[in-house]
């Protein structure tokens, strides 16, 4: 009969068995099994808990390429069908549902396209919409309590709508606008100048762009399937190469102080890939890798610290994460968060957000339909000290130079921090009063002088009325 003890002594015999036939086939080198070494293999991602969630935004249908939400270490910003041009700047750490009628900035005559935050100065947002301008806002200290209609400064030159907002990543006040008119223009914000025109180059619409590490070049992606590298200061173009087929949406992003560069895009039977370029040597990409076969737009984010490239796809809940060697086959997939709720749109915060006691490597916002939920991705590690490996230095949030000196042709990396809880020195926050002072053009100067000597004149007047003499000045 069945013996239980029989079987499991049978069992334990048979895996012995299998045991030593493996150390034998090892032995004479039939079976060989190697694991590349990596530190991010084992990160995953942690989305955060149901009460830490943002719920019930009433959320814009206006639709453009951007990806619909950003975020710095103090707010994010999503527009909202609120208004007729509406962006809502929440703050992080106040999680929970939206209000009705939350406090937004309402100052453009369309929709707003894209948006960003300045990266010196947390209480500034530059906004593009479809009504042409580019308008420069001041969040006060605390965040948003009631409605913003004026903002600090207007900037118009683009003759169709903004598409595109992007802050230099090392010199202050700089930022490059893309629009609908096949036009990027590089602008001194606190001067309210429009210093690079960038015209004749793009032959559609432009879909995205991004700045180099240093901030020396642009790179563009278009309708047109090209993509470009572009001389900010005199908007000549210095390389063009058709990055992908397909006729969707191409994005972009700089892979760090490599100097490389990725893009996303499709095939021509629609099949989602990215590619690596150097853009020392264009005439081909240094790898090609095919995902899968979907219609939604990807969204390519880099962190400099774990050399990892998060890929995000519009439409669907998958998050893959690549990590990125300086050799070939120059990527290996690390794995992908998988979600039920779709994406509507994504952004990475800052590193200096990120909690690196609990390994806490890179911290993101999902856009769903009517929520922005928070994903953290985790390292996994034993030790509860500071891991140096995974944190070096990161992103300070300092300019390293002024628009001047950027326009004059200067060039410096960014300027970095630690991250090391005992060493690190996080720089005071700046009102937006205090952050930014716009300077006046001369013709803005006279007007003002005009009201004053029209105002001088009416009190003369009534004095004079009043039969009391007014000496001369």
């Amino acid at each position: 009969g069945w013996d239980a003890r029989t079987h499991r002594k049978e069992a334990r015999e048979r895996r012995e068995r299998g045991r030593q036939a493996g150390k034998g086939e090892r032995r004479k080198g039939k079976m060989s099994r190697f694991v590349r070494a990596s530190k991010v293999r084992h990160v995953y991602c942690q989305p955060a808990k149901a009460e830490e969630n943002f719920t019930e935004i009433r959320l814009s249908t206006a639709t453009a390429d951007s990806n619909y939400i950003k975020g710095n270490t103090k707010y994010f910003a999503v527009p909202v069908s609120v208004g007729g041009g509406s962006l809502a700047v929440h703050n992080l750490d106040q999680p929970g549902r939206f209000p009705a009628q939350p406090a937004v900035l309402d100052g453009h005559r369309g929709a707003v396209l894209d948006f960003d935050f300045n990266p010196f100065h947390e209480n500034l947002i530059a906004t593009g919409g479809d009504d042409c301008t580019v308008k420069v806002w001041g969040i006060p200290d605390g965040g948003l309590q009631d409605t913003e209609s004026e903002p600090l400064i207007d900037l118009h030159s683009h003759q169709r709508k903004v598409v595109v907002v992007r802050f230099h990543p090392t010199a202050e006040h700089v930022v490059a606008t893309a629009s609908a008119d096949h036009t990027v223009k590089i602008w001194d914000m606190q001067k309210s100048e429009l210093k690079t025109d960038i015209s004749g180059v793009h032959g559609e619409l432009l879909q995205d762009v991004v700045w180099s590490y240093d901030g020396s070049m642009l790179a563009t992606s278009c309708k047109d399937k090209k993509m470009r590298l572009i001389d900010p200061r005199t908007g000549a173009a210095t390389a063009e190469v058709e990055a992908h087929q397909g006729a969707k949406t191409s994005k972009l992003t700089y892979l760090g102080p490599s100097g490389r560069l990725c893009s996303v895009g499709f095939t021509r039977q629609s099949k989602r890939q990215f590619k690596i370029w150097d853009p020392r040597s264009m005439a081909s990409p240094l790898t090609t890798t095919d995902i899968d076969q979907a219609a939604g737009v990807l969204m390519p984010f880099f962190d400099e610290g774990t050399n990892l490239l998060f890929l995000g796809g519009k439409g669907d809940g998958n998050i893959r994460y690549f990590e990125l060697v300086d050799d070939t086959p120059w990527q290996f997939l690390i794995s992908d968060h998988r979600a039920s709720s779709s994406t509507k749109g994504l952004c990475m915060l800052p590193k200096r957000s990120v909690d690196v006691m609990h390994c806490e490597v890179v911290k993101m916002l999902k856009l769903t339909s009517n929520a922005v939920e928070p994903l953290s991705f985790i390292c996994p590690r034993k030790s509860d000290l500071f891991q140096e490996d995974l944190f070096p230095d990161a992103y300070a949030g300092k300019a390293a130079l002024s628009a001047d000196a950027f326009f004059d042709g200067k060039n410096k990396k960014p300027v970095l921090m630690s991250l090391d809880p005992k060493k690190r020195k996080d720089l005071p926050a700046a009102s937006a009063d205090t952050a930014f002072k716009p300077q006046l053009s001369k013709a803005q100067l006279q007007s003002e002088v005009d009201k004053l000597n029209a105002y001088v004149d009416k009190l003369v007047g009534l004095l004079e009325k009043n039969n009391i003499k007014v000496p001369e000045p």
